[in-house]
């Protein structure tokens, strides 16, 4: 009985409050007396009594009391590894937030967008024409991007499409805010700018800002509607807001485009914005000319009609509004500024001053001017915009443009490769004009059915997808301009199947400029030039390889590179070659035979770089300073 007893009150103590215990005894049973003096309790219910138990010989066991576990956790053993590791975490908090802040501050400005690789500039009526009508459009440039991808291009800039009475669709806009029906709709403008995204690429298109100051007499006359005066200037009714007067302006326009996604502008003409106000007639360039034949422009000075005083106030009230745009994470608007026909002081005035920006860059235009290979010419481009640009910027090198003859009509077929090895080895972002990585040339015919002048329509024939009926450019009877008679053999269907080809050595070049941080991120110096060559190299502290460059624009020529880079290898490898058969292969460097339009990129090890060496010093730039840690596989400006 007593037996029994004993055990019904051990089930009592458990139960006690209606709480289970999970088999363990709590402080309420164990003072709560005993209804039986004389029963006996189990042995686990004598061990837990008012005084402290002595732990000396139990371990720590799963499903322990609070009580037990707190003796256990304040024992040495126990205590001090804990606090340890609390030490240790809090150390390494601190080290890695100051290593993170090391990191920031240590690592160069990464490249944005625009710098990270090639520009493709597309004149839109002559890309793809996808209704046939004879007209490239905006679907049709859509159709296209798996082939510009192949490219490695960065960044698609697509000129002028807006709604206009020109012929040429550029500069006499009617509307800023329409699409041209010869191009397409509005609706076909979205749907490209979001597939051009999808494929991890930017989208830049041109813009004409231009006007007068409003003191100028012809505005004032216009303003009161008089005469043909009345027509001068596009007039449109203010809008009130909360009873104020917002006046419509060209800042209304950018916005307009930055919320339909594109990424940045091209803005043209811009030397034009004012004009000076006392109309005076201004001077000629041939003072003994006769006043009345003075039919051209180039024929007169234009002191009072470009970049007048205030032009560049203007144009960063425009870099304001990009800014503006700019904040949004990941989504920097971009800014360049066409300056052909400007001295190189000017053109480098749109770079902005110190701390006041203007354009990320202003378009570069001087190679795509040389009529005649030269050495010394080449050179003379290059070092005129590294020298006269300003501390810090980025260059930037075009070969080809809407408004200027092709560079196989300018050059010839055999340099075709050399000058996209040209701007794609220079440090900064190489431009490519649609159709210059196959080697197009101008068209040859002179009847065209076009009535404005035909000297800047050569350069903009259809671009030659394959060896079809018009080239692939289109399917309709007749195109708005003649397609080039070498299209049989001069397009990108044949192209992509010779290993040899321009296009194939163009996707070679470019892949080489987006991989390799020697000629994005690299310094530039040149080590020799003359009629016929020019050489130069591209370095980056930290990476013990050099990229040297050696371009032939005469008759073949015999190099020694040793006299040039006196601790240069006797033996170099060749890393491209305009003439392929080479590639892979080595070269002597005290002898190095290149004919007529050949290029190579040649590459050495050496721990001594030329920009550190005091006789090289004046000759070698960098746009960003980086140095390459192999050890972390990072860049920093500890150099």
């Amino acid at each position: 009985m007593a037996e029994n007893k004993g055990k019904t009150d051990s089930i009592r103590m458990s139960m006690q409050g209606c709480r289970t215990n999970n088999g363990f005894v709590q402080n309420e049973d164990i003072l709560e007396k005993d209804p039986d003096p004389g029963s006996r309790l189990d042995d686990a219910v004598a061990v837990l009594g008012p005084v402290e138990p002595d732990l000396k010989d139990i371990r720590p066991y799963a499903g322990m009391p609070k009580e037990v576990l707190f003796q256990f956790s304040g024992q040495a053993r126990y205590r001090l590894p804990r606090e340890v590791l609390f030490w240790l975490t809090v150390a390494s908090v601190f080290v890695l937030i100051g290593a993170t802040i090391a990191i920031i501050a240590v690592s160069p400005k990464c490249l944005d967008w625009w710098q990270a690789g090639p520009m493709y500039q597309i004149y839109p009526r002559s890309f793809k024409d996808s209704d046939m009508d004879g007209n490239g459009d905006l679907k049709g440039i859509q159709e296209k991007l798996d082939y510009i991808t192949t490219l490695n291009i960065k960044t698609i800039w697509i000129t002028s499409f807006y709604k206009s009475s020109l012929k040429d669709f550029r500069h006499g806009v009617e509307d800023f805010r329409e699409i041209d029906p010869i191009f397409g709709t509005m609706k076909d403008f979205e749907n490209l700018v979001a597939a051009i995204h999808d494929k991890g690429l930017k989208l830049i298109i041109d813009f004409i800002p231009n006007h007068t100051s409003d003191k100028h007499a012809w505005f004032q006359l216009s303003r009161t509607r008089t005469g043909k005066y009345t027509d001068y200037y596009i007039w449109h009714d203010c809008t009130h807001e909360n009873g104020i007067t917002v006046p419509p302006n060209n800042w209304e326009i950018i916005q307009f485009w930055l919320t339909k996604g594109v990424d940045g502008f091209s803005f043209d003409a811009v030397k034009f914005l004012l004009e000076a106000e006392h109309l005076r007639d201004e001077a000629q360039v041939n003072k003994t000319q006769i006043p009345d034949t003075v039919t051209h422009y180039w024929e007169l000075y234009h002191d009072f009609t470009t970049t007048q005083v205030g032009m560049h106030d203007i144009v960063r009230s425009f870099r304001q509004t990009m800014d503006q745009y700019s904040r949004e994470p990941g989504r920097y608007r971009f800014m360049g500024i066409e300056a052909y026909g400007e001295s190189i002081d000017r053109t480098m005035m749109y770079y902005g001053l110190p701390f006041v920006q203007e354009a990320e860059f202003p378009f570069n235009n001087y190679l795509s001017e040389l009529n005649t290979p030269s050495g010394n010419g080449v050179f003379e481009v290059i070092t005129s915009w590294m020298e006269n640009m300003p501390e810090g910027k980025w260059p930037n090198w075009m070969i080809g443009g809407p408004d200027r003859a092709r560079l196989t009509s300018r050059l010839g077929a055999e340099y075709v490769n050399i000058m996209n090895m040209l701007v794609l080895t220079l440090p900064g972002t190489p431009i490519t004009y649609y159709g210059e990585e196959i080697g197009m040339r101008n068209i040859l015919v002179t009847n065209l059915n076009e009535s404005y002048d035909i000297d800047t329509l050569f350069s903009k024939s259809p671009m030659q997808w394959d060896n079809s009926s018009n080239a692939g450019f289109s399917e309709a009877s007749h195109t708005w301009l003649p397609t080039s008679s070498d299209y049989h053999t001069v397009n990108v269907d044949v192209q992509k199947t010779q290993p040899r080809s321009a296009l194939k050595f163009y996707q070679e070049l470019s892949l080489l400029h987006v991989n390799e941080l020697l000629l994005s991120r690299g310094w530039f110096c040149y080590l020799r030039n003359n009629s016929h060559s020019v050489v130069y190299t591209r370095e980056l502290d930290g990476i013990d390889r050099v990229f040297l460059v050696v371009l032939n624009f005469g008759e073949s020529s015999l190099l020694n590179l040793k006299e040039m880079v006196p601790n240069i290898p006797t033996r170099a490898s060749i890393r491209l070659s305009t003439s392929f058969a080479d590639k892979g292969g080595e070269v002597d460097t005290r002898d190095i035979l290149l004919d007529k339009g050949e290029g190579l990129v040649l590459e050495y090890n050496t721990k001594n770089l030329l920009h550190h060496q005091t006789a090289f010093r004046d000759r070698c730039f960098v746009s960003n300073r980086a140095c390459y840690s192999s050890t972390l596989n990072l860049l920093h400006s500890l150099c």
